[in-house]
């Protein structure tokens, strides 16, 4: 059975999905806890903070035949503890207009519950192929 806090997080996560594949960096910052960590899948760079992590996306954004990146979870598992959840899940990179993609692996990420909102506090990717 789905709860709530499990549907929330989906419905973060395709917003975030949403506004990859639209360049819409405004979208982007609310799904974001200020401190928020991103460690990248090939060369582990860690993007440390919601600005650091904006500002990754507006470069990627302007850049000619960028990729698209779409995470897909598996699960969702929600802290019976704390204002947490745990999603894992699949991702992969596939050019703006289109085709097979380019690489993808797995994926985890933290959310907080900040508020009325679900925010990501830190992402891991690993590429896989």
């Amino acid at each position: 059975m789905t709860t709530a806090a499990e549907l929330a997080i989906r419905v973060r996560r395709a917003a975030f999905n949403r506004a990859i594949a639209e360049g819409d960096l405004a979208a982007i910052q609310p799904l974001l806890a200020p401190d928020v960590v991103m460690v990248t899948g090939s060369d582990s760079a860690v993007i440390a903070g919601r600005k650091a992590q904006l500002s990754i996306w507006k470069r990627e954004f302007a850049r000619q035949g960028r990729e698209i990146y779409v995470r897909t979870p598996d699960s969702i598992v929600i802290s019976a503890v704390e204002p947490l959840a745990l999603e894992t899940g699949q991702w992969e990179s596939v050019a703006a207009g289109g085709g097979t993609p380019s690489c993808g692996g797995s994926y985890s990420a933290k959310w907080r519950e900040m508020g009325e909102h679900w925010v990501l506090e830190a992402e891991i990717f690993v590429t896989l192929r």
